[in-house]
């Protein structure tokens, strides 16, 4: 079975929030079986397992269940690997998330985030999935952190979520988690999440630079084909992007394409923590948010580039994804003086 990975700049970023609260990590490290070393190779990855390993003892050495927090006073580029820069030069914190979600597996692959649109802002929802072993509060605790910490450096503004969800229970001490968050905390929450005004998200950044953003968006996806070659997942997706304005692929299709059986291909994605159904989900959602970026494609053009029959599903889908139209979306993304002159002739989404 694939193994979920973590990537050196991340673990290394966890480190030093372990050491901040007392932990030997280098003794860690060794009783757990992790090369220390390799910290500063920026090309190696340490097991997921590993990781939630490494917190856990982290807890029990120290004595501190919210050291995870520790993570806010760790913040450099860096640690996000070649997806920190990519962040840094974006026009603003919309632009950056909308990168950090498109390269979060650079950084690691147990967590899966999204970026929602909500009637007065954005939701950033984190959601880490375990490998052999179930996440601990620790890690996810430790992202929003490290996230939230990152933008008040990026944007040089105390930046106040509206809210601060969390899975986990509430502590008996919130002082930290106020001191860190320094925003409404919502715990026992269904997902962890920070919710942003949209004119937080949408202000400049003043290290904006769109020539550099896109040379490490290349820089990221050049990365992320090099670590996701072998992997079915990016075979698969490789093979959907190129079916899509066909159609909606089948699994025989796909499998075909990948010179596999049906059988093994859903096989092989079940290893690597997906199902066909979810990567088709995943690829469309992904190309449509590059596609609405393109002036020149209208709405029903994006629809049947993506697969769908008609626009009417498009939109539905488009609408659980983003929790907003394609139209609203694009608007947001390009600002209200932009116009399709082609896309008043779009039918209109199914109600």
């Amino acid at each position: 079975m694939s193994e979920r990975t973590t990537s050196s700049s991340w673990a290394m970023a966890i480190v030093q929030a372990l050491e901040l609260g007392g932990v030997d990590c280098c003794s860690l490290f060794a009783e757990l079986g992790l090369d220390y070393a390799a910290l500063n190779d920026p090309d190696a990855r340490f097991p997921q397992d590993g990781m939630t390993r490494l917190w856990q003892r982290a807890v029990e050495c120290s004595g501190d269940p919210a050291i995870g927090l520790n993570m806010a006073q760790v913040v450099r580029p860096a640690s996000f690997h070649v997806v920190g820069y990519a962040l840094m030069a974006s026009r603003n914190l919309l632009d950056g998330f909308t990168r950090l979600v498109r390269y979060q597996r650079i950084i690691g692959e147990g967590a899966e985030l999204h970026l929602l649109a909500q009637p007065d802002g954005y939701a950033l929802t984190l959601t880490i999935h375990g490998d052999r072993l179930p996440a601990v509060r620790q890690s996810a605790e430790a992202s929003l952190a490290y996230c939230l910490a990152f933008c008040r450096w990026l944007s040089g503004k105390p930046l106040q979520p509206r809210e601060v969800r969390l899975q986990s229970q509430a502590p008996k001490d919130l002082a930290r988690y106020q001191a860190v968050f320094q925003a409404p905390l919502r715990f026992n929450a269904e997902q962890d999440a920070l919710i942003f005004t949209r004119a937080d998200l949408e202000a400049s950044l003043p290290s904006a630079n769109e020539a550099l953003a896109q040379l490490h968006d290349r820089f990221a996806g050049e990365y992320l084909a090099r670590f996701s070659g072998s992997r079915v997942t990016h075979q698969a997706r490789q093979a959907l992007c190129r079916l899509l304005p066909q159609g909606e692929p089948r699994r025989e299709v796909v499998a075909q394409h990948l010179h596999l059986s049906q059988r093994t291909l859903q096989r092989r994605l079940h290893e690597e923590g997906t199902s066909f159904q979810q990567l088709l989900d995943d690829t469309r959602c992904e190309l449509a948010g590059q596609y609405l970026r393109q002036a020149n494609l209208t709405l029903l053009e994006i629809a049947y580039l993506l697969g769908f029959a008609d626009s009417s599903n498009f939109f539905r889908a488009f609408r659980r994804w983003f929790g907003q139209t394609p139209g609203e979306y694009r608007t947001a993304l390009l600002g209200e003086g932009f116009s399709d002159a082609r896309t008043p002739g779009m039918p209109a989404p199914a109600r």
